[in-house]
């Protein structure tokens, strides 16, 4: 299945809440006035665009209607289109990677946004390209989050190093460097805690994880994802919000796309931040983590059941 493929499936939920009611809207005969632009902005927002996002869509809309002189509301959906493809500009999915030695990339984001499971994903994909992959258990404090990225290893066919429960993050970071090294591996993928009731504390834990990488490895850490649960809709817009002003994330990842009808969550982040969106989620299987497309994902929206996407 190709990359719009696995999109337009994974985004039917979305598609349906979102664009649905935009369809319905949008109706053969229908005229553009304050009642239709009072639906389609709600429309939106339902869809977790975003109340910010969802006013300057509409600003432009109404501009746009002004200029060329637009009446019907069905002439709407590709001008509805070519807005949200603006919005989110140039953007897909490629990860840096050190052209010349060990790729070092570390995951943050609160418990159980999918953060080990990414981990094992992006493990598999990488193996798969012919590159040796470790992991690296810095997670060391959530109940079972150790063995759980030893069974993600397991399943991806990699190395994890480990130390005990609660032992210091950063040492297991370290650790793992060393062994990456000495294993000649291609690629590091760091996991980390993610207690937001203790916040000081974690960011203090991943500044001293990202000085240690700094140490070690000069021009690392490659990406520092922050791994978001799209199903909590404007809730991971906020976390993103808290650790890209705390801890240098370059990307995101969002996990579960397919699982909600909150996808345009991923329209509000883009227009809110300036951090992109590197990875989506989109069902259970080890293939199921896609690098993002902008292009694709406002296709994707758009597409009817038929429909290929745009050359």
């Amino acid at each position: 299945m190709g990359f719009f493929s696995k999109f337009k499936e994974g985004l039917t939920k979305t598609r349906d809440a979102l664009m649905g009611k935009v369809e319905s809207i949008i109706s053969f005969g229908r005229k553009i006035d304050e009642e239709f632009y009072e639906e389609l902005e709600e429309a939106l927002i339902m869809a977790d665009v975003g109340v910010n996002t969802v006013m300057d869509i509409m600003d432009e809309l109404r501009s746009e209607v002004k200029k060329r002189k637009l009446s019907e509301a069905e002439e709407l959906r590709p001008v509805l289109k070519d807005i949200l493809v603006r919005l989110m500009g140039e953007q897909n999915g490629d990860l840096q990677t050190s052209p010349d030695g060990l790729t070092v990339i570390l995951f943050v984001g609160v418990n159980g946004v999918g953060k080990t499971t990414t981990i094992g994903k992006l493990a598999h994909q990488f193996k798969s390209q012919g590159q040796k992959v470790v992991l690296a258990a810095g997670d060391t404090f959530r109940a079972g989050a150790i063995e759980q990225l030893e069974v993600w290893g397991k399943r991806a066919g990699v190395d994890v190093i480990k130390q005990q429960a609660g032992s210091d993050p950063a040492a297991v970071i370290y650790d793992g460097i060393q062994a990456a090294r000495s294993r000649k591996a291609d690629v590091l993928l760091c996991d980390t805690a993610g207690r937001l009731q203790n916040k000081a504390n974690l960011m203090e834990e991943l500044n001293k994880i990202y000085r240690v990488i700094k140490r070690e490895v000069p021009d690392a850490p490659h990406e520092t994802l922050l791994v978001l649960d799209a199903t909590t809709g404007q809730n991971a817009l906020q976390q993103a919000k808290l650790f890209g002003e705390s801890t240098g994330v370059t990307g995101l990842v969002l996990t579960k796309l397919d699982g909600t009808a909150k996808g345009g969550i991923v329209i509000a982040i883009r227009k809110e931040l300036s951090i992109p969106v590197k990875l989506v989620g989109l069902g259970e299987k080890m293939e199921d983590l896609m690098p993002f497309d902008a292009q694709d994902f406002i296709d994707a929206l758009f597409a009817k059941s038929d429909e290929k996407p745009q050359e």
